[in-house]
């Protein structure tokens, strides 16, 4: 008999009530793959936009990529996991996932062993945004000890993770964000905050060897005003513009990059680490059922959000 999920489903693109619950045939893991009973579900920005605009998918198909969960099946062949296992991961990005579910099939090395200190929903907060923070400030920056990093949007869902791994490297951080927020920051780390309601950014730093941008737009041409000769601006809302960036930075003797998450259990790996040895935390800013997914699409649009939201499967 063939068995039944509930997941979340768009026949259009549009705001959040296109998102629908119901129910498909439960997906069966291939060669190379792993069948997770998913327990929660981040959600990030990508899953809004993709959603409003298709960009590389077209509908109908499944939201969301964040997952963490249980190992429920595992094909012939396959030796990284056992059933039972708890895994969490970002499978197939920036392909169709489906991870809005009750199960998602996907390659085993899409996912890594869950931290042993979180409960799934913490977990579910981590991968894409923690994914993004360390390739881009790790591998495409190659910060090291004693740089200055400015990291805008720093308590938000990449954000308040980017300021953590940097302080693991040894970094001085520096954020922007809402004062009300300056306080959880600098438990996180933060060396140095400042509230963009009050004061510009760009006029209160200087010398600046990397800048993780996660706001875009007018933050980017600002940014490099802060970059010391040869710094580095990582820009990550608009990868598409990166060339009119590099033109940019190079008129003022510095660089720029951009950042396109991927899958990598390695990092993963890496980064469930530093969760269980305390050194990276992952904030979650409210919970949803999965049947709520349109609320929770509409309170990450409103972007007012501290760490992340999940929805609990």
């Amino acid at each position: 008999m063939t068995e039944n999920m509930r997941i979340i489903r768009q026949e259009t693109l549009g705001g959040p009530d296109v998102l629908r619950l119901t129910e498909v045939e439960r997906p069966t893991p291939q060669a190379t793959e792993i069948l997770v009973a998913v327990r929660a579900a981040g959600v990030n920005p990508a899953d809004w936009k993709v959603r409003q605009n298709g960009y590389w998918l077209t509908p109908p198909f499944g939201v969301g990529w964040d997952v963490s969960g249980v190992v429920a099946e595992v094909p012939p062949g396959e030796s990284r996991f056992v059933v039972g296992d708890e895994v969490y991961g970002m499978p197939r990005f920036p392909a169709e996932a489906g991870a809005y579910a009750e199960y998602v099939a996907a390659p085993s090395r899409h996912f890594a062993r869950k931290p042993k200190s979180l409960d799934h929903v913490a977990a579910a907060a981590l991968p894409l945004a923690a994914l993004t923070a360390w390739q881009g400030l790790v591998e495409v920056a190659q910060i090291r000890e004693g740089q200055r990093v400015l990291i805008h949007a720093a308590a938000g869902g990449v954000g308040h993770l980017a300021v953590q791994i940097a302080k693991a490297h040894g970094a001085y951080v520096i954020g922007t964000a809402r004062a009300a927020k300056h306080e959880l920051l600098r438990d996180l780390g933060a060396d140095e905050l400042i509230d963009y309601t009050e004061a510009d950014f760009a006029d209160a730093v200087r010398d600046v060897d990397v800048v993780l941008d996660l706001v875009g737009g007018a933050y980017e041409e600002r940014s490099l005003r802060t970059l010391r000769r040869g710094g580095i601006l990582v820009t990550v809302p608009n990868p598409l513009a990166i060339a009119e960036a590099v033109a940019k930075a190079a008129a003022v003797g510095a660089r720029a990059a951009t950042v396109q998450v991927a899958p990598d259990h390695t990092v993963l790996e890496h980064l469930a680490t530093l969760v269980d040895e305390g050194t990276l935390r992952p904030l979650v800013a409210q919970t949803f059922p999965l049947a709520e997914a349109a609320k929770a699409h509409e309170l990450g649009e409103a972007n007012r959000t501290t760490g992340k939201i999940v929805l609990t499967v």
